[in-house]
């Protein structure tokens, strides 16, 4: 009887934030679309602009649940500047909670609605979302062979000539950093040996394509690359050893207490243009990053361990920039679900929405 109360409680958790964000999905789709048509007439800038504030409200409906819900504390180390600043943002990569690291400094800054994001060609596929992004901005890639430079090049140039304020998230691992899939991490410290580069223990080589056409294509519009390092406390086991970071359901699941961030801006006057000199730099960041991660996780100084180098400070996120955007977006969504047409308009937007954005997220990227 116990067992199965805890088992009740950790499922509701996790699956009434799930509801509510996922539920909402439709309404905001629907809201963004209603604007979308009404701003074929009037300047591309000024769809831009109402676009970043239309996302910039479902995401803080997010954050309330992965914020304010959770509990967890937010460590910073370093100084994240008070203007909004046109970035590219890098970081390394262990799970899905990753994404929301980057909502988590992005509203701080008040940038929350500028996000947008270099993906995974498959994440094309999400219903709805996977449509959506594309529209925000954000830039579907292929591996290898197969990555579409140009593609990614001039999307990412024709924002930037709107004057488009551009907070670019990328991880440059490309897939998730997991201790228990020691092939993927053999065959990437290999790779690493094989070119001459240093080899990383408690991260992956980075891929250096993305991250460098993003930089060479919006030179002149970006300010800095935002250099970030995220640790989960709480992934070591009994025996010292890393765990698996916490996936969105075991994070909403309150299973991870504290949330270290490592925060270094680095001025573009400072990033080396050249592709082989890119490489090396983007190398050396990423060999920054695992000795601050072996430091986090192995140090022998208790002093040292579960920690960043200098102080570290906790920054809570006030209920006032998140609470209002799921009344708002709840408000919305409710009513449509109490009456027979409006379950039959949320219904239709999930399964055309969806088919739509597939149409056409493959026939115009």
């Amino acid at each position: 009887m116990l067992l199965s109360l805890v088992v009740h409680t950790y499922s509701m958790r996790y699956w009434f934030p799930a509801a509510v964000m996922l539920g909402t999905a439709p309404t905001y789709l629907l809201s963004w679309s209603a604007w979308r048509l009404l701003s074929t007439v009037l300047p591309a800038r000024l769809y831009h602009s109402v676009d970043d504030r239309v996302y910039s409200v479902y995401q803080s409906m997010i954050l309330f649940f992965f914020e304010n819900y959770t509990g967890v504390e937010v460590v910073i180390y370093g100084d994240i500047p008070k203007n909004k600043e046109n970035v590219v943002y890098i970081s390394n990569h262990q799970c899905t909670v990753d994404w929301i690291i980057a909502d988590m400094l992005a509203v701080r800054q008040n940038a929350l609605g500028h996000l947008r994001y270099v993906l995974k060609d498959g994440l094309k596929w999400l219903p709805l979302y996977g449509w959506y992004f594309s529209q925000h901005g954000g830039v579907y890639v292929k591996r290898s062979a197969k990555f579409d430079e140009k593609a990614m090049r001039n999307k990412l140039i024709s924002q930037t000539k709107l004057g488009i304020p551009m907070y670019l998230v990328i991880f440059p691992e490309g897939t998730r950093y997991n201790p228990e899939l020691q092939k993927v991490i053999s065959a990437s410290q290999a790779f690493a040996c094989k070119e001459g580069l240093a080899v990383l223990k408690n991260i992956l080589t980075p891929r250096m394509k993305a991250t460098h056409i993003a930089v060479d294509s919006m030179k002149d519009h970006l300010d800095a690359i935002y250099d970030i390092t995220v640790a989960y406390e709480g992934t070591l086991d009994s025996k010292g050893r890393r765990k698996t970071a916490p996936s969105m359901p075991e994070f909403l699941c309150k299973e991870c207490p504290r949330v270290h961030i490592y925060f270094e801006r680095i001025n573009m006057k400072e990033v080396p243009q050249e592709p082989v000199f890119f490489r090396r730099w983007l190398h050396d960041r990423f060999a920054v990053k695992d000795k601050l991660l072996t430091d986090f996780y192995e140090s022998e100084e208790p002093a040292k361990k579960n920690k960043f180098p200098g102080e570290g400070h906790v920054s809570p996120l006030s209920i006032k920039k998140t609470l209002p955007s799921l009344i708002f977006l709840g408000g919305l969504t409710l009513p449509m679900l109490l009456t027979e047409s409006g379950r039959k308009l949320y219904i239709n937007t999930w399964v055309y929405g969806t088919l739509v954005g597939w149409l056409w997220v493959n026939v115009r990227p």
